[in-house]
């Protein structure tokens, strides 16, 4: 199964060099948000709005090491993935410049639109 993760451009970059990949919501929340394909547009448009160099990185969550747990964290009706750990980077199956567009709006790679 796919799921999905928005990083930093930079942050994708120093995990290459580190080799492992540990977000800042994994030391202030104990996880990594990430989302299913479905959802990430909405996500990104929600928390992203306009924002400007990010990657899209595409997971298998079966090679992901850590702990990935579905929840409803918020009550909303609606579960996303998280990682419970530090992300390691041969569950990354792909790989995205996730740009917005000039509303600032974004939507979902082609390739990737066309696995859902």
């Amino acid at each position: 199964m796919m799921i999905v993760h928005v990083l930093l451009r930079k942050e994708w970059e120093d995990a290459l060099i580190k080799g492992v990949y540990r977000a800042t919501s994994l030391e202030k929340e104990g996880f990594i948000h990430c989302s299913p394909t479905d959802k990430i547009v909405a996500v990104a448009n929600y928390n992203y709005h306009g924002a400007k160099g990010l990657v899209l990185l595409g997971l298998d969550a079966s090679k992901i090491k850590s702990k990935v747990v579905w929840e409803d964290l918020y009550n909303e009706g609606r579960e996303y993935p998280h990682i419970y750990g530090e992300l390691n980077l041969d569950a990354v199956v792909h790989t995205y410049d996730f740009e917005p567009d000039e509303e600032g709006r974004f939507s979902l790679p082609a390739d990737l639109e066309k696995m859902q």
